[in-house]
């Protein structure tokens, strides 16, 4: 990799991490990825398309096409590193990556430029992936463009620094937030009888919760999460009325998915009929299973043999969510891995700092993977 191209990233990446956005309001971070691009590249097309973007390197109409992706949203935990980089912006940081990511596919973007492919590359920077809102709109990319095949990555915590770790098949779960609302009755707290407490609803459905996430029940991972009770009010002269029960939901494969979210809506239709309730269910924070092609991983797996990159099988899919399992469902792609360190410490803690070691062997991974489409 170009050093000097090296060092612009290195720098890019400081500054973004300086500067972290929220999902849905990345509204700095997109237009600085932007502007960077343009003051550092020559042959690139720059295409704005409101809350996310991607840049086109053409090498000809009838030439294949290739995607990369990088996320560049932030999440709401405080940056405490003792570094000059460091969060302007109490209680928001950049403590998944995306910022490591970004600066990737920029760095990426200017080796292309510079160097030129055979292939046509579209660089795409994808906001909000902490929420799941992203992907799925920049699926448009494929309708806008001619692409064959889609890579990403995640840097991860707790394996060697610059290791590949890839997995055919489901890589991050799918998953689901569950808002579980329930009205009642209100009556005076001398006289429960007379009003509908959603309490025990909910109470109810909580000590099922081990029974509807049996395993014997599921192909793989199926698990249902407690996010927030909320019940009544401080009023201690009424008896509680309103309660909503917040989960997520997530399993290994999506007929499980559907299976369990089918088996929680039964039980909360029947617990609110049963205390004569009215219940309401909503869902956000939606994000698919990430599906990672065996002919997509083959070709990583070769560039890691090729390029002398430790490359290692996963054990098991993670059972935290990522929303590139959009474009898998569209075309072929692969999503894998590369390690953080052993020592880094975990995604989304205070302490998480993505190591601007592992940008060269990114962009060298992904420069070589547009030779194999």
């Amino acid at each position: 990799m170009n050093q000097e191209n090296l060092q612009k990233a290195i720098a890019l990446r400081h500054e973004l991490h300086t500067h972290p956005e929220l999902s849905n309001h990345e509204t700095w971070t997109k237009a600085r990825l932007m502007d960077f691009l343009r003051q550092n590249t020559s042959r690139l097309e720059i295409i704005d398309k409101g809350s996310w973007f991607y840049a086109a390197y053409r090498a000809g109409g009838d030439c294949k096409g290739v995607a990369f992706r990088a996320d560049f949203d932030a999440v709401p935990v405080a940056d405490e590193l003792d570094v000059p980089y460091v969060s302007a912006f109490p209680g928001v940081g950049h403590k998944c990556g995306h910022d490591g990511h970004s600066a990737c596919l920029a760095a990426l973007a200017m080796e292309i430029d510079q160097q030129g492919a055979d292939k046509n590359v579209f660089f795409l920077f994808q906001h909000a992936e902490e929420t799941g809102d992203g992907a799925k709109v920049c699926t448009e990319l494929f309708q806008d463009e001619h692409v064959d095949e889609i890579f990403g990555y995640h840097n991860r915590p707790g394996i060697p620094l610059g290791m590949v770790q890839v997995l055919d098949g489901t890589v991050y779960c799918g998953s689901e937030g569950v808002i579980l609302d329930f009205q009642g009755t209100p009556s005076h707290a001398s006289m429960p009888e007379l009003g509908r407490n959603p309490a025990f609803a909910i109470s109810d459905i909580i000590q099922k919760l081990g029974q509807l996430q049996d395993p014997a029940q599921y192909r793989g991972i199926a698990l249902a999460t407690i996010i927030q009770v909320d019940v009544g009010e401080r009023a201690f002269g009424t008896q509680a009325s309103r309660g909503k029960l917040l989960l997520t939901i997530r399993s290994e494969y999506e007929d499980d998915l559907q299976k369990l979210q089918d088996a929680l809506e039964s039980l909360a239709r029947e617990r609110a009929a049963s205390y004569g309730l009215e219940l309401s269910i909503s869902y956000c924070d939606v994000f698919p299973n990430t599906v990672s092609h065996h002919s997509s991983n083959e070709k990583v797996r070769a560039v890691c043999r090729e390029l002398g990159i430790p490359c290692r099988e996963m054990p098991e899919p993670y059972r935290s969510s990522e929303d590139f399992g959009h474009y898998t469902k569209v075309i072929p792609g692969a999503f894998f891995e590369i390690g953080s360190g052993e020592d880094c410490p975990a995604l989304h803690t205070v302490g998480m700092n993505f190591p601007d070691a592992i940008i060269e062997t990114a962009v060298e991974l992904f420069r070589h993977l547009i030779d194999k489409v």
